[in-house]
C-alpha cells in the first residue's frame, strides 16, 4: 500500500482519503477526482448522474466499498463540481425537442463523457476498471462498456436505461422542475430540496437538514445551470444503445427502484434484458437517489459482479480444461 502522504488522509474507518485532486484530460477538459482505499485494489470508477457533482456518491457508501476491496474513484463530469465547464449555448426549446425525439445537435454527446471517463483512467494508468454508474453515468458506464469493452471489468447500472425512448421515461411532473430553476445560491438550494422530495425514495425518507446540507455543498463546489443543460441534451439526444448492449460480455448488475420517478424502471429491466447474462436487482421503495441505508446492499451488489469478473478472468488465465 503506498504511503500516506500530505494530500492524503485517513478516516477512522482505516481507509485512505485523497484530496481533491485534477486530472487533465484534452486541452478543454479537466476533471476533478477523489480516490478512496488502497491503489494496489481493484479499481472502482463512480460515475454520476445529471448536475451531480462526484460529492453525491456518499463517502460513507465508498469507504464501505474500499473495505470491499476496492481502489474507489469518483470524479465531477465536465459541466459539474470543480471540472471544467463546457461550451455551448443550449435552450429550453431545444431540450423540448429532444425530448420529443426531434433531431436536435447537442454541444458534446454521452460518447464525450465516455471519453472524459476513459481518459481519467489513463491519467491514473489504469488500463482497466470496474464501472459503476448512477442515471446519466449509468449511461456513460454503458457507453464505455460498448466503445471500449477491454477497459471495463464489470459493469453496474444503477437507475440507468438503454436510449430507447419507450423505457426509462419521466414522470411528467419532473419536466417543470428540471427545466425551471432558478439561479443564486439560495434559489438552488430550494429547488434542489424540491426535487429530491419529488424524486427521492418514499422508503427511505431523507431528512430535510441533510438534504439541505447537501445542496449547500453542491453550490458551493461549483453550479453552472448552463452546464446541466448541456449535460441534459447529451442525454435527450442519446441514440438507443440496445443492439449494441446486445453485444456486451461484460459481466453487469443492474439495480433500479420499483419508485423511480425520473427513470422508470423499464430502463433498469430493458438494461438487463438487452446485456447478455446480466443480473437485476429491484429495490422496493427506492426512488432516484442512493439512501445511505441500502448502503450495504449497493456494495454487496456492486463486489458480487465485480467477483463474477474476477472468477471469469482466472478460468481465461487458466485455459480450456484447467
Amino acid at each position: 500500500m503506498s504511503a500516506t502522504t500530505s494530500d492524503q488522509r485517513v478516516p477512522a474507518e482505516g481507509v485512505v482519503v485523497s484530496e481533491e485532486l485534477f486530472a487533465p484530460i484534452s486541452a478543454d477538459v479537466e476533471l476533478c477526482y477523489q480516490t478512496f482505499g488502497d491503489p494496489d485494489d481493484e479499481p472502482l470508477l463512480l460515475v454520476m448522474g445529471l448536475g451531480g457533482p462526484m460529492t453525491w456518491w456518499d463517502p460513507a457508501l465508498c469507504t464501505r466499498l474500499a473495505q470491499s476491496g476496492f481502489y474507489v474513484v469518483r470524479f465531477d463530469n465536465r459541466d459539474a463540481g470543480r471540472s471544467s465547464r463546457g461550451k455551448g449555448r443550449v435552450t429550453r426549446t431545444m431540450l423540448v425537442r429532444g425530448f420529443a425525439g426531434v433531431r436536435t445537435r447537442a454541444p458534446y454527446t454521452l460518447d464525450d463523457l465516455a471519453g472524459d471517463a476513459l481518459g481519467l483512467l489513463d491519467h491514473l494508468g489504469l488500463d482497466a476498471a470496474h464501472v459503476a454508474g448512477v442515471s446519466m453515468g449509468g449511461m456513460i458506464a454503458q457507453t464505455m462498456a460498448i466503445t471500449a469493452p477491454d477497459r471495463v471489468r464489470s459493469l453496474a447500472c444503477i437507475m440507468s436505461t438503454t436510449g430507447h425512448r419507450r423505457v426509462g421515461w419521466q414522470h411528467p411532473v419532473l419536466l417543470r422542475n428540471l427545466l425551471g430553476r432558478s439561479s443564486g445560491r439560495e434559489a438552488y438550494v430550494a429547488s434542489s430540496q424540491v426535487t429530491w422530495r419529488l424524486i427521492g425514495s418514499p422508503g427511505y425518507p431523507q431528512d430535510p437538514a441533510a438534504t439541505r446540507a447537501r445542496a449547500e455543498e453542491t453550490y458551493d463546489r461549483g453550479v453552472s445551470l448552463a452546464g446541466m443543460t448541456r449535460q441534459m441534451a447529451a442525454i435527450v439526444t442519446q441514440p438507443d444503445r440496445t443492439p449494441r448492449l446486445r453485444e456486451l460480455t461484460v459481466p453487469t448488475v443492474v439495480i433500479h427502484g420499483l419508485a423511480d420517478k425520473m427513470v422508470h424502471v423499464s430502463g433498469g429491466r430493458a438494461t438487463a434484458s438487452a446485456i447478455p447474462d446480466a443480473d437485476i436487482l429491484l429495490v422496493d421503495q427506492m426512488g432516484h437517489d442512493l439512501p445511505p441505508a441500502l448502503n450495504e446492499t449497493f456494495t454487496d451488489a456492486i463486489r458480487r459482479n465485480a467477483d463474477r469478473a474476477d472468477r471469469a478472468d482466472r478460468a481465461d488465465r487458466a485455459g480450456p480444461g484447467a
